[in-house]
């Protein structure tokens, strides 16, 4: 066994290209030398051209709107395209993101990637901005693409029997993560460039959250950093939180404090980790499991677990969305029925539901 000399990763003597990054490998691969802590990374902010504005169409009655921003039918005030957006790669993968009812603005992300056949290979990443630091909804959607492209890139060219499938993964999710976190740094080197050279420093830079999961046919494996979460719900049987919270909730609950109790308390909501300039560190916790039973791997901001956190009570309310909404088996649909009700809890935060359909067999 030796190392993938473009990422690290093992990689046995007779393989052709290497199954975590795709890099072509050579006939005579030699051992390489302890990888480097940090693979140097040139990612860009992303552009918001694409979510910037305002609807085209109005959403009240579906007529025009006009230059003004105002429908010219109804005059309803449209709203702005990163208030609400959708992602839909592939039939069986789907996301809704959306300000919700209280926030001024959308500071959740997400960002897909997927096959085109059902169950055989998916990336689903959430972020959520931090709202106390600057331009928190650049930094998430910044890394939140960020990391998308680096997991999307490292395309399986086939597994061979007996290759380490999981920890190849592991190690590109750390790299997204590496990628993610240059990503908000990036945006809080721009909004520094904006001040004059003689102010002090932003005193609470840009940062967010992080989740991310991998589909490969029928292993999964999720990293996050945080508080966004990754769930699996499979139709039948008890359902599984795949990523624990760094938050001071989660002190408390590992502490004996009842989780209704540790959730809803004084700085509940307090993490411990972050992307970001002044975080601890951005290493990703990982989880994997293989998928043998049909149900929905769920990545959600803390916008939708806010009002539904165990596993087993999401597990129910995706269940039962998912029956009596009508299309709601659907992944977008399902997204946005969940995105609906948590709006109709209060929708005190932004909501980020990513959903994708899996069908072993």
């Amino acid at each position: 066994m030796t190392a993938c000399p473009k990422c690290h990763v093992p990689v046995k003597n007779s393989e052709e290209y290497c199954e975590a990054c795709g890099a072509e490998l050579s006939a005579t691969v030699v051992e390489t030398e302890p990888a480097p802590a940090k693979e140097s990374t040139q990612q860009t902010v992303p552009q918001l051209s694409d979510l910037s504005g305002v609807a085209s169409i109005c959403p009240a009655c579906g007529g025009e709107v006009s230059e003004d921003g105002y429908c010219g039918t109804c005059g309803t005030r449209a709203p702005k395209r990163r208030d609400h957006f959708t992602e839909q790669p592939a039939a069986w993968v789907a996301a809704v993101c959306d300000r919700g009812l209280r926030h001024t603005r959308n500071e959740d992300a997400v960002a897909l990637a997927a096959d085109t056949q059902p169950g055989s290979r998916a990336v689903l990443v959430v972020c959520d901005g931090v709202s106390t630091s600057v331009d928190s909804d650049l930094a998430s959607l910044a890394a939140a693409r960020a990391a998308r492209d680096v997991l999307a890139s490292s395309h399986s060219r086939g597994i061979v029997a007996g290759f380490p499938l999981v920890p190849a993964i592991i190690a590109r999710l750390g790299l997204a993560a590496d990628a993610a976190s240059e990503a908000v740094l990036e945006v809080g080197r721009n909004a520094k460039d904006l001040t004059a050279p003689d102010i002090s420093p932003i005193p609470s830079p840009a940062s967010c959250t992080f989740v991310a999961a991998v589909v490969e046919h029928n292993t999964l494996v999720v990293g996050s950093v945080g508080d966004s979460r990754a769930y699996w719900i499979p139709d039948l049987g008890a359902a599984t939180a795949l990523t624990p919270d760094d938050s001071f909730a989660q002190v408390q609950i590992a502490a004996g404090v009842p989780r209704q109790e540790a959730e809803s308390g004084p700085q509940s909501h307090a993490i411990t980790r972050w992307l970001g300039a002044d975080a601890p560190d951005h290493k990703p916790s990982t989880a994997s499991m293989t998928l043998s039973e049909p149900g929905w791997l769920l990545v959600c901001s803390d916008g939708l677990w806010n009002y539904c956190s165990a596993a087993q009570d999401l597990a129910d309310l995706v269940r039962k969305t998912s029956s009596a909404a009508a299309g709601a088996s659907e992944p977008l649909a399902l997204a946005q029925a969940l995105v609906n009700w948590a709006k109709a809890q209060g929708g005190q935060d932004n909501i980020s539901t990513a959903l994708a359909r899996i069908q072993p067999g």
